[in-house]
């Protein structure tokens, strides 16, 4: 089976500003954003792409222009089943004022259980988000065959949700994995079982260095809702 290549979207003004965008409309990526999305070409210049999928949202789409501008013989295709999850009455909140919900908790340390008011559940999410990888996958098999490669731009939670599918993990193990914005995650899948080749690889390791109050850059001591906005 290919090899499936999902990149976060680049930093979007909802990241910085520290808000849950989750569907909203009109979230761009930043400054810094944008310019993660012009490097995507130059990292992934090596890799023979056969496809471009993206979710159907504005931070998602931008991240991949440059790519597509890059080899304009690739056709964006939108796959609304990877779409960010439905945080519901929770979007377009502001995620310190979110911390203080006594959903938080269940979302950090069961997400199995975390169902969003007036959204859909982290269980869900992760369902239709496999769903979407496995009917690509095999339409880029039947297509390309089994060594292609094929790019999606998606979410945080949801790339987070398809590591945790690929490596047999439990869905409330899943906030123990970290994907900054624009890192690229890489899984093998073949007929017998995937392998995870890259994880959250954004090409710079700033994100290990120490901050002041301690920790580093690129790991809060809670995994923010949405996938947090990385390092600066």
């Amino acid at each position: 089976m290919p090899t499936l290549i999902l990149v976060r979207h680049g930093r979007s003004t909802a990241n910085t500003a520290g808000v849950l965008a989750g569907r909203a409309p009109g979230v761009a990526l930043d400054e810094h954003g944008a310019a993660q999305a012009a490097a995507l070409p130059a990292r992934l210049s090596r890799v023979p792409l056969t496809a471009v999928v993206s979710s159907p949202l504005q931070r998602c789409r931008e991240t991949v222009a440059p790519l597509l501008e890059s080899r304009p013989w690739l056709t964006l295709h939108v796959e609304d089943r990877i779409s960010e999850c439905d945080y519901g009455d929770w979007s377009g909140r502001k995620l310190a004022e979110l911390s203080d919900e006594p959903l938080m908790e269940v979302v950090q340390q069961h997400p199995s259980a975390a169902a969003f008011p007036g959204g859909e559940s982290m269980r869900a999410m992760q369902a239709r988000a496999v769903d979407a990888v496995r009917d690509w996958n095999a339409r880029i098999d039947e297509t390309h065959g089994p060594e292609a490669a094929y790019v999606m731009c998606s979410h945080g939670d949801l790339i987070k949700s398809l590591v945790a599918d690929a490596l047999g993990m439990h869905l409330d193990l899943f906030q123990r994995i970290s994907v900054e914005p624009c890192s690229v995650t890489a899984i093998r899948y073949t007929r017998l079982r995937p392998y995870l080749v890259r994880l959250g690889d954004t090409g710079d390791f700033g994100s290990l260095a120490p901050r002041e109050g301690g920790g580093s850059a690129g790991a809060d001591r809670d995994a923010a809702v949405g996938g947090g906005a990385g390092a600066a």
